[in-house]
């Protein structure tokens, strides 16, 4: 029998790009054990309910996690909205739907080019982001951020997107949706990446579901949920079904990141099209009482807001659950028993948003 040796992976790491720890417990280069560290970068968003009122923490909710920051406002807004029985006018919605799909593309592709740089494609890293940078630019033009958005509200949006300026850029989107799907193409037909993917990093579909996986962790494994099919925001009017997999493997958890960029440009031209004018918010008064449990889909997988108010402007608890967080155990599972070498590969697989996970 081999001798176990302990080698810790992160919180730093050259191909990490959040500060995840584990503690891989190795015979030679096999991986028998992953055991993670979680806290490293906590910062207790969590109680800031206590301090900030329901209306002021959208802007905290949002901070929660730079890439999927609008998600994670609107999440909350959705939850507040639910508990003060507030309706959100369609023109709002649909708003919220297009922000939310740009967001998956922009995370998608920032993922797409970290991947791509853990097997040394630094062109295609290159690529990835600038094709990125341009979808921040129509983020930026619509929101007045690019990375913070601030356009999530309760009660709707702060910000409309005139006609012409819709018209300019689903002009722009359509050339993007050509170069975006091109350089996906190239990246998964590679034979490199076939290589180091396909069949490493195996999650079953039971494992997945026993585990508790959400996203594309999940669905890679043949499982077709996703809770935009609740049709919140709009989802239910635009024809979504889920994206799915079966090999389970990091191969397989990669091309339903690909194919659902594709489905978000899809979402965005239909919602176009669909989109009637009207208000873009209604006025809320009062403060919230009961309590509200709301998911959402974020690029990494279903978040889970739990909101509990007494009827004062102060929250008394906000439990947010986040998709990296969920993805940690079967993430260890698709682990053991992996070569040292294809660890950063399978984390990467995951997305890993740790600022989310520990908040």
């Amino acid at each position: 029998m081999s001798e176990r040796t302990i080698i810790p992976f992160g919180p730093q790491h050259p191909v990490l790009p959040e500060p995840i720890h584990l503690d891989l417990v190795v015979e030679d280069e096999k991986v028998i054990e992953a055991i993670p560290s979680i806290g490293f970068i906590h910062r207790g968003l969590e109680r800031l309910v206590e301090k900030k009122d329901y209306v002021d923490y959208v802007y905290v909710a949002e901070r929660i996690c730079g890439i999927c920051s609008f998600i994670h406002g609107l999440t909350y807004c959705m939850a507040i909205e639910e508990l003060m029985k507030v309706q959100v006018p369609d023109r709002a919605q649909y708003l919220r739907l297009i922000w939310s799909e740009l967001s998956r593309i922009h995370s998608h592709l920032l993922w797409l080019g970290l991947t791509a740089d853990s097997f040394g494609f630094e062109s295609m890293f290159m690529q990835s982001w600038r094709l990125r940078e341009y979808i921040l630019d129509i983020i930026e033009e619509t929101t007045g951020g690019r990375v913070i958005f601030g356009s999530a509200k309760i009660g709707g949006v702060r910000r409309d997107i005139p006609l012409a300026k819709m018209d300019e850029i689903m002009k722009k989107m359509r050339v993007y949706r050509k170069d975006v799907a091109a350089l996906c193409e190239q990246f998964m037909k590679d034979q490199t990446v076939k290589h180091r993917m396909r069949g490493v990093g195996l999650l079953s579909r039971e494992d997945a579901i026993s585990l508790g996986a959400v996203g594309p962790m999940l669905r890679g494994s043949g499982v077709a949920q996703d809770i935009r099919m609740t049709g919140y925001s709009g989802y239910d009017r635009i024809g979504f079904t889920p994206i799915t997999e079966t090999a389970g493997d990091c191969y397989a958890r990669c091309m339903v990141r690909v194919r659902e960029m594709d489905a978000s440009f899809q979402m965005i031209e239909r919602c176009v099209e669909q989109m009637t004018d009207g208000p873009i918010e209604v006025k809320v008064t009062g403060n919230p009482n009961g309590e509200f449990f709301m998911r959402s889909e974020q690029p990494r997988g279903e978040a889970i807001y739990y909101a509990k108010a007494n009827g004062t402007k102060f929250l008394s608890r906000l439990r947010v659950r986040t998709p990296t967080f969920a993805n940690i155990p079967p993430l260890l599972t698709a682990l053991a028993g992996c070569q040292l070498a294809d660890v950063p590969v399978i984390v990467l697989t995951i997305d890993p948003c740790i600022s989310c996970a520990e908040r």
